[in-house]
């Protein structure tokens, strides 16, 4: 189990990860220890790709998936999402760049360009725009709004 996801229950955790990129779920943003300084690149991803593969997910680790309406579903991760960009709008310790999932699909140099001026520079581009993995993209929303 990675520290980011023991976070819930040992905060300080993140003091391991000082320095460094760590992948952290908008869930457990809130338990972000609030002595430390944080550059935070929040992906944006259309909500039903989200949903699905989130199901595909549970099918897999043979969890039921729930059987709440999509509407129901959808409209909890919005509430969250505006949640949490909210909350992060009024922490004086963190700043966010926010990328569209999509456009890093289809932009990965220019976007890896522009995560790492975001970050301070100084990163390989190249090898960032590299990780892009375009397979992976197994849930594709037939909806036209990249930004959820």
């Amino acid at each position: 189990m990675g520290a980011a996801k023991t976070l819930r229950d040992y905060p300080e955790a993140v003091a391991a990860g000082d320095g460094k990129v760590v992948k952290i779920v908008s869930a457990l943003l809130k338990q972000l220890p609030p002595q430390h300084e944080y550059r935070s690149v929040f992906m944006r991803r259309p909500l039903e790709e989200v949903v699905a593969s989130q199901n595909k997910m549970l099918t897999r680790l043979g969890r039921e998936v729930p059987s709440a309406p999509n509407a129901a579903v959808f409209a909890a991760f919005e509430k969250h999402l505006k949640d949490i960009e909210a909350w992060l709008a009024t922490r004086g310790n963190t700043t966010v760049l926010y990328v569209d999932h999509g456009v890093v699909l289809e932009r990965p140099q220019q976007e890896a360009a522009g995560i790492a001026n975001f970050l301070g520079g100084n990163l390989d581009i190249n090898q960032m725009a590299a990780q892009v993995e375009r397979s992976l993209h197994r849930e594709k929303s037939n909806q036209n709004d990249p930004v959820r």
